[in-house]
C-alpha cells in the first residue's frame, strides 16, 4: 500500500510517497520528488495547502473541520494575502500570521476579535463580515500556529532522537523527558510549546529567540576572576547566575564587578543533512512531556549533585530532607544565633508564594479552612539553594535573598477531599540531580533541580479512591518514600518506595491489610475495603539499624464504629519497615479503636541517649491522645509513657501489656487534641523534649443526655512545654495567648545555640531559651503560623526561616 501526499507551493509540487506492509507498518524511508510548477498558483491554493499538507501526511484528523479551513482560505485570499502574503508569511506591508509567536499566543477568539475590530493605529482595518467568515478566516489563522505535536510531520523520529543523543549532541546542553544533561532549557514539552516552523527557526537561529532565563552573560568579579553562564534570575542588586556546567552562583553586587550580556544564543546552528534536520523536527515535535505512570528511561550514569551520604549525615548549615536529619529531630548544631545575640534577629527577605494563581474549590470545607488558611511546608536547603512547595506549586530561591531561579506549577485537580483539595503540602526531598514532591492527587513526582522541569511522575494509587496527598517525601538510600491522606473519607491507606532515578515503585506497605494478611484478625466487623490509615506524615529513618518509622492515621468512619469492632490494624501506629523490602519488622498502636480521630501522625523522633543507666536507641513520640511515649526502637518496647495534659479522661494510664487503661466514658471528654502533626525537638543538652501541647476538651453527650444540664465547653489553650525523658513531667512550660481552635498548629525548632523558635497562635515568631522558656526575642510576624521552623547557614552566616501566612520569612543577625 502506498500513501502519497502532494505538498504545493508558490513554484513548484513536493511528493511524498510512503510504502507499508499489510500490517501498516511503514517500509523504508519515504521517497521524495519535486516538481517546478509551469505557472503561479493562486493565493488561495497557497493557504490552502499549507494548512491542510501536515494533516495529511499521515491521515491526521485536524482540530477544525477542512470544510472551515477552506472557506477561511478563500476569505484569507480576498481580505488579507495582499498585506499578510499567499503563504501568510507576511510581506513590506504586513506582518507574517503563519508561524508566528505573537498569534500562537491567541485563543481563536482573540482572533476573531483582532479581525472584526481591526488594531487601531497600525494599518489594519476593521473588517465587518459575516459571522460564519469571521469564524472560519479566525481558525484558519489560528491553524497556522498549531503546536507541533497536533501536526504530523515527516520524518524519522527514531532517527531523529538517536541524532539527538548523539552525532547531534543536543543532549550534551538540554534535557528531554530525563535524557540529556540539564544545561540549557528543558524541551521535555516543546511539541506543545512550539510550532514545527518555530522549531526549524530554533534550530537553525537558535540566536533568534533565547528562553527566558537563559540568555548568556559574563559576569567579572572583584577578584579578578570571571564566570559566564546563563542569567537565571537577575534584580538591581544580585544575579542568579548557572555555568556551563549547571552550578549555580549566587552573587551580591558587592562581589561583582560587571556583567556584560552576550546577545547571541549559546547553541550553534545545528549542523545536519536535510534528512537528518528532518528526522530532528519530527522527534522535537513529538516531545509532549513526562507521561504519568511511565518510569524515566535510564539514560547514561545518573546525575551528580546531592548524594545520601550528605542526606544521612548533612554539611554544617544545609537542611536537606524535611526535618533537617533523617532522624526527625529538629535539632540544630549551628550555634552563630545563640542566647546572647537572638534578641537582634532581623527580617532578611521575605518570599511570597503566588496563592492567587490557584483556581480554589468552592466547598464548605475549602471555606471553613480558608478561615485560617497558611502554608504548611518546610523548606529544604543544600548548597545555597532552598526548595519550597505551596499548593501545587514549587520554587528554587537563592537561600541568602530569596530571589526566586525557578518555579513548577500544575493545575488544581477537582473533586479532591480534605486538605488536598485545599493544595496543602508540606515540602519536599533531593537526591543528586532531582528534588521531589507529591500532588494534590497522590503522585510521587521528581523534578530536575537546575530547571524545575518535570523528569517523572508515578501515579502512587492505583485505583480512584479518596486518595490525596499532602507530605514532604524522604529519601532514603537511592529511593523516595510517601504516603497518602483521605482516611477521614475513606481509603486503603499505604506506603510505598519509589526508585529516585526512574520513578518505578520498589515496594508498597498497606495500612490495612487484607483478608489473610497478618492484621486483619482485628477488624471484626465488615471487610474494611476503606478503613482509612492514612500515612500523611513524613517517617524517620534509623541507619544503624536499617529501619524506616512511619506514624499512621485514624480508621475509617472516625467516630461511627459500629462495623469495625475490634482494634483496626494497622491504625494510630507507629510502624516499623525494612526500607529495602517495606516489611514489618514491629509495630505499636498509640489507640486501639480510636473514635476520637487522634491520628499517630505526629514526629517519631530518634535519638541515642543514656536512658535510666543504659545506652538505648530512643523513640520519642507525643500523641494526640494526651500520652507521652518512650520506646526501645529496636524492638518497641514501652520504657514509659506519661501523660503530658493536665486533663486526660479516656484512660488512666498505658498497661504493662502496651495498652491503654481505659476508663468510664463521661459527658465530658479530655484531651480533644493534645498536640498535633508540627515538629518536635529533644535537646541534647537539657535532655528536654519540646512540644506544643493543647489544652482542651470536649462535650460528649451520651444517650439521654439532652434531658439533663450538660456541662459547658471550655476555651481551649495552649502551652508550649519541655518535658523530661526520663520522667515524663512537665519541666517548664509557657502559655500561649491566642486562638485555639482550627489547625492552627506550628512546630518547633531547637539549636545548640540554646535557643528554642517556634510560632505563638497570634502570629509572632518567637525564641525561648531551652533551659527555662525565657522570652529572648519575637518579631510580629501577623499571620498564620502552621508550619515548623528550619534553620540554615549560607556564606558564614546562620539564619532562621519560617512559613507564616502565604509567605516564607527568612531571619538573620545584622
Amino acid at each position: 500500500m502506498e500513501l502519497v501526499a502532494v505538498l504545493l507551493a508558490t513554484n513548484f509540487t513536493k511528493t511524498i510517497t510512503w510504502t507499508y506492509d499489510p500490517r501498516g507498518e511503514m517500509r523504508g524511508k519515504p521517497s521524495t520528488s519535486y516538481r517546478r510548477r509551469p505557472g503561479r498558483l493562486s493565493a488561495e491554493t497557497v493557504i490552502v495547502a499549507l494548512v491542510l499538507s501536515p494533516m495529511l501526511l499521515l491521515g491526521q484528523t485536524p482540530s477544525v473541520a477542512p470544510s472551515n479551513l477552506t472557506e477561511g482560505a478563500k476569505v484569507f485570499a480576498q481580505r488579507c494575502a495582499g498585506c499578510h502574503g499567499a503563504d501568510a508569511r507576511g510581506t513590506d506591508r504586513g506582518p507574517a500570521l503563519a508561524g508566528s509567536r505573537r498569534v500562537s499566543a491567541r485563543s481563536i477568539q482573540k482572533l476573531r476579535d483582532v479581525i472584526h475590530n481591526g488594531i487601531a493605529g497600525s494599518g489594519m482595518p476593521p473588517f465587518d463580515l459575516p459571522a460564519q467568515e469571521l469564524d472560519a478566516l479566525a481558525a484558519l489563522v489560528h491553524s497556522l500556529n498549531a503546536p507541533a505535536a497536533e501536526n504530523t510531520v515527516p520524518g524519522d523520529s527514531a532517527a531523529g532522537e538517536r541524532f539527538f543523543l548523539g552525532k547531534g549532541e543536543c543532549a550534551s546542553c538540554h534535557m528531554a523527558c530525563g535524557k540529556g544533561k540539564p544545561i540549557g532549557p528543558d524541551i521535555s514539552n516543546v511539541g506543545r510549546d512550539m510550532t514545527v516552523d518555530q522549531i526549524r527557526e530554533a534550530l537553525l537561529q537558535p540566536s533568534a529567540h533565547v528562553t527566558s532565563g537563559y540568555e548568556l552573560v559574563t559576569v567579572q568579579l572583584r577578584d579578578g576572576k570571571s564566570i559566564r553562564g546563563f542569567a537565571r534570575s537577575q534584580s538591581n542588586f544580585d544575579i542568579r547566575l548557572q555555568d556551563l556546567e549547571g552550578r549555580f552562583h549566587l552573587l551580591q553586587e558587592g562581589q561583582i564587578s560587571a556583567i556584560r550580556d552576550e546577545k547571541q544564543s549559546l547553541m550553534p546552528p545545528v549542523k545536519a543533512s536535510p534528512e537528518e534536520l528532518q528526522d530532528l523536527i519530527a522527534y522535537l515535535s513529538r516531545l509532549t512531556g513526562v507521561k504519568p505512570g511511565v518510569p524515566a528511561a535510564a539514560h547514561g550514569p545518573e546525575g551528580s549533585g546531592i548524594d545520601f551520604s550528605r542526606i544521612l549525615d548533612p554539611r554544617p548549615g544545609d537542611w536537606p530532607s524535611y526535618n533537617g536529619k533523617l532522624s526527625g529531630n529538629r535539632y540544630s548544631e549551628l550555634t552563630q544565633i545563640n542566647t546572647t545575640n537572638v534578641n537582634k534577629l532581623l527580617v532578611k527577605w521575605v518570599f511570597s508564594v503566588p496563592l492567587w494563581k490557584q483556581l480554589l474549590p468552592d466547598t464548605a470545607y475549602f471555606i471553613e479552612n480558608m478561615r485560617y488558611f497558611g502554608l504548611e511546608v518546610t523548606p529544604i536547603v543544600a548548597d545555597g539553594i532552598m526548595y519550597v512547595t505551596g499548593p501545587h506549586q514549587a520554587f528554587a530561591l537563592d537561600a541568602l535573598t530569596g530571589r526566586q531561579i525557578w518555579e513548577y506549577s500544575r493545575p488544581r485537580t477537582p473533586g479532591l477531599v480534605g486538605d488536598a483539595s485545599l493544595g496543602t503540602n508540606r515540602g519536599m526531598a533531593i537526591l543528586r540531580d532531582k528534588v521531589f514532591m507529591v500532588t494534590d492527587d497522590a503522585r510521587l513526582i521528581a523534578l530536575n533541580r537546575t530547571t524545575g522541569k518535570l523528569v517523572w511522575e508515578a501515579v502512587m494509587p492505583d485505583e480512584p479512591q479518596h486518595y490525596g496527598s499532602t507530605v514532604a517525601p524522604l529519601v532514603v538510600k537511592d529511593m523516595v518514600i510517601a504516603g497518602v491522606s483521605g482516611a477521614d473519607w475513606g481509603i486503603r491507606g499505604f506506603i510505598a518506595a519509589y526508585k529516585a532515578s526512574t520513578g518505578e515503585r520498589v515496594w508498597r506497605f498497606w495500612t490495612i491489610p487484607s483478608k489473610g494478611e497478618p492484621g486483619y484478625e482485628t477488624w471484626k466487623g465488615k471487610d474494611p475495603v476503606f478503613g482509612g490509615g492514612s500515612t500523611w506524615l513524613t517517617g524517620t529513618y534509623d541507619p544503624e539499624t536499617d529501619t524506616l518509622y512511619w506514624p499512621t492515621a485514624n480508621p475509617f468512619p472516625d467516630s461511627d464504629d459500629r462495623d469495625r469492632p475490634g482494634d483496626n490494624l494497622f491504625t494510630n501506629c507507629i510502624l516499623a519497615l525494612d526500607p529495602g523490602t517495606g516489611k514489618l519488622k514491629w509495630h505499636y498502636q498509640f489507640t486501639p479503636h480510636d473514635v476520637r480521630d487522634w491520628d499517630a501522625a505526629q514526629p517519631p523522633v530518634l535519638v541515642d541517649a543514656r536512658y535510666r543507666g543504659q545506652d538505648r536507641k530512643l523513640l520519642l513520640h507525643a500523641d494526640r491522645n494526651g500520652f507521652f511515649y518512650v520506646l526501645d526502637r529496636t524492638n518497641g518496647q514501652i520504657l514509659l509513657a506519661e501523660k503530658f495534659v493536665k486533663r486526660l479522661t479516656w484512660a488512666s494510664g498505658i498497661g504493662p501489656d502496651g495498652r491503654p487503661q481505659l476508663l468510664p466514658e463521661g459527658d465530658v471528654s479530655c484531651p480533644e487534641n493534645a498536640t498535633n502533626w508540627n515538629s518536635t525537638a529533644f535537646s541534647p543538652v537539657t535532655r528536654l523534649y519540646y512540644v506544643m501541647a493543647l489544652e482542651k476538651c470536649v462535650v460528649k453527650l451520651s444517650p439521654g443526655s439532652w434531658k439533663t444540664e450538660h456541662p459547658q465547653e471550655e476555651p481551649g489553650k495552649k502551652y508550649l512545654r519541655a518535658l523530661d525523658i526520663e520522667s515524663g513531667k512537665v519541666v517548664w512550660e509557657k502559655p500561649q495567648i491566642g486562638p485555639a481552635e482550627g489547625k492552627r498548629n506550628t512546630g518547633v525548632l531547637a539549636t545548640a545555640g540554646g535557643v528554642v523558635f517556634y510560632g505563638d497562635p497570634n502570629g509572632d515568631f518567637v525564641a525561648v531559651d531551652e533551659r527555662d522558656g525565657k522570652m529572648l526575642w519575637h518579631f510580629p510576624a501577623n499571620g498564620e503560623s502552621k508550619a515548623s521552623p528550619m534553620t540554615y547557614a549560607v556564606g558564614g552566616k546562620q539564619f532562621v526561616a519560617l512559613a507564616v501566612g502565604p509567605n516564607i520569612m527568612c531571619f538573620g543577625l545584622p
